[in-house]
């Protein structure tokens, strides 16, 4: 393969690299998919660097419908030029948390659009939309190195406003975007730890269980003590 392989080419290995065997098996974890291969991240993650960013072609590879092909789209298109459209058309397609965090790890939040979209996402119902919005805030909390604490802060009301929310994959990336915050430095963890705490006191066992979940974490000694040594350096 080169970076000038076609989309039939670049499938056409793809589904040479699937392991039926594991279709099974993601789908126990929940990934349920379009057109899952089974090919493991790595080998796609191979493919991408061999292909480089190519705007169109990930287009192309959305089109299909498979899940492996639209992983493969999220980590060759070009974050500059993904528009606020496409991402209201692709995140219409997910389908499964990995998709769903697949994309908005490798590439959404890497947009112009991220911060926009993740208090856009957070309020609709649809539920792996609802989830791009907080898997969205949890990857900016973790890679947007320059941002300002003010930004996260904004996102901790919203955390709490969506705690009663039992879905499991919603529930599950509410705390995730919560702990990540929290893990961002000590001001910003004294922050999600005086939410969660109020998350706790909800009357509801999806906010109990964000609250108790992210608090084991973000007053751990280990999270206190990498977050004070930090603060240090």
């Amino acid at each position: 393969m080169n970076k000038r392989s076609s989309v039939k080419e670049i499938v056409s290995e793809l589904k040479s690299l699937g392991r039926p065997n594991c279709v099974e098996g993601m789908a126990r974890y929940g990934i349920r998919s379009k057109g899952v291969l089974g090919i493991p991240m790595p080998s796609i993650t191979k493919m991408a660097k061999t292909i480089g960013r190519d705007h169109k072609l990930a287009q192309e590879l959305w089109k299909t419908d498979i899940f492996d092909a639209r992983l493969l789209a999220a980590l060759t298109d070009d974050p500059e030029q993904v528009t606020e459209k496409q991402m209201d058309r692709w995140v219409e397609g997910f389908d499964s948390w990995a998709i769903c965090d697949g994309v908005c790890m490798h590439l959404f939040n890497e947009t112009r659009y991220a911060y926009n979209k993740a208090f856009e996402w957070t309020n609709r119902d649809e539920e792996f939309v609802k989830r791009a919005g907080f898997a969205l805030m949890a990857s900016l909390a973790v890679h947007d190195k320059k941002a300002d604490d003010t930004a996260f802060l904004k996102f901790l009301p919203i955390v709490g406003r969506h705690s009663t929310d039992d879905r499991v994959y919603v529930k599950k990336a509410v705390n995730w975007a919560l702990r990540q915050i929290g893990k961002r430095n000590l001001r910003l963890n004294k922050k999600a730890v005086e939410t969660a705490k109020k998350i706790a006191r909800i009357d509801s066992k999806s906010a109990k269980w964000i609250a108790s979940d992210a608090l084991r974490e973000l007053e751990s000694a280990a999270v206190q003590s990498r977050l004070k040594s930090k603060e240090r350096s």
